[in-house]
């Protein structure tokens, strides 16, 4: 056997030392603190780069579930966070200085888009937000004094795609880091890193946890990137994830390919259904071939996930009946367990290339079947007309 191993053995098998009796999975130490003999025995460890001293920088439970992202996403190592943000916020922040530019995609997460845009202009670091579908437009918005491109491919509203290998390649020529939120596609379709980012991030409460009991953040990338991060912003900011938090990850990760899967061969059957109605005017899904960059999306990921949005008109109080309407999809804004949800996307503050209402869904791990008949009950008991056509479309 020859290669780097699948995504179903990368989270079936871990590297486990003798320390832990031959436990398939890593116990949780959850002790705040780590002790020795000698004082030689405690400088000799903490100089380790494995070393456990403190949980707030190096815990073996946590150690463990890092290196098995790193594995999975491609990457050298990568250090966990309480939250997605606390990952987001130490990704950028290792990645600038004062005085420096950044460009951010304009559709990206919205307090991502906060920290960048707003937060940050405190610390004389200004930003630029161009549209991630056209690269001429990311062009122009760099500067000399450029340091950073954040991007997220795809966005999980609209559902953009940047063409990584292009962005990074042109982020790269100018000396300017490249930061790409993974979260959609999730490492099983998609590997940034490979298409020449620098730094990938994760909200891990997502996809990677996948039950909806745990919130975490990752970032990952090359050793040297994540040693700096880790000596400055992870011990400095406190954004530590904790080791029970570590433990309910990993075991979700467990299963990740095989709930991926499932969420995308949902999400494809949920889209079609919905593109087949007369009254529904788009449909948000890079695995649609009507989607306008799905060319890029086959090229640059190997499957799709579990969500997806669509438009049905500007009648609000008609969208509202629709989602209070719903029985298998529970009314939620966050994504990526193994329930449906459904949530009224409006206002789309912060993107001003986008102001019309979306009701995106997150399709989890239910019967597609009965999925679809939830929706088209809801849609009836809404009062949408099959032989009526959306209005915009």
């Amino acid at each position: 056997m020859s290669g780097r191993p699948d995504a179903y053995t990368i989270v079936s098998h871990d590297a486990h030392d003798a320390k832990h009796y031959g436990a398939v999975h890593l116990p949780v130490y959850d002790s705040s603190l780590f002790t020795f003999r000698t004082v030689a025995d405690m400088e000799r460890e903490g100089n380790e780069p494995e070393g456990f001293v403190y949980s707030r920088g190096n815990n073996p439970t946590v150690r463990s579930l890092e290196r098995a992202l790193a594995e999975l996403e491609g990457g050298e190592d990568a250090r966990c966070f309480a939250t997605g943000m606390g990952a987001i916020s130490a990704a950028v922040l290792s990645s600038i200085r004062s005085g420096d530019h950044i460009v951010c995609v304009d559709q990206a997460y919205g307090p991502a888009r906060r920290l960048i845009g707003e937060y940050l202009r405190r610390y004389d670091i200004e930003a630029d937000f161009a549209d991630g579908s056209d690269l001429a437009a990311i062009e122009s918005a760099l500067r000399p004094n450029t340091k950073l491109l954040y991007l997220e491919s795809p966005t999980s509203l609209f559902f953009e795609l940047q063409d990584l290998r292009a962005c990074t390649a042109m982020a790269r020529a100018r000396g300017i880091r490249t930061v790409v939120d993974n979260t959609w596609a999730s490492p099983v379709f998609q590997r940034p890193l490979e298409l020449g980012a620098d730094l990938v991030v994760h909200s891990l409460t997502k996809y990677a946890s996948g039950h909806s009991d745990a919130m975490g953040g990752v970032v990952v990338g090359r050793a040297k990137a994540i040693r700096e991060l880790s000596g400055s912003e992870l011990v400095l900011l406190g954004s530590v994830m904790p080791p029970q938090t570590a433990s309910l990850i990993h075991r979700g990760l467990r299963t990740l390919p095989l709930r991926m899967e499932r969420h995308q061969a949902g999400a494809m059957a949920v889209a079609s259904y919905l593109e087949s109605l007369p009254f529904v005017g788009r449909v948000r899904y890079p695995g649609l071939p009507s989607h306008p960059q799905h060319e890029l999306a086959r090229a640059q990921m190997s499957g799709f996930g579990g969500l997806l949005s669509f438009e049905a008109g500007e009648d609000r109080e008609k969208l509202v009946r629709f989602v209070d309407a719903l029985t298998y999809f529970r009314i939620g804004f966050s994504w990526g367990g193994y329930e449906s949800l459904a949530s009224l996307q409006e206002g789309c503050a912060g993107m001003p290339r986008r102001k019309t209402h979306a009701v995106r869904l997150h399709v989890g791990l239910e019967s597609p079947d009965v999925l679809i008949e939830d929706l088209a009950q809801a849609f009836r008991a809404a009062g949408f007309d099959e032989k009526e056509r959306d209005k915009d479309e």
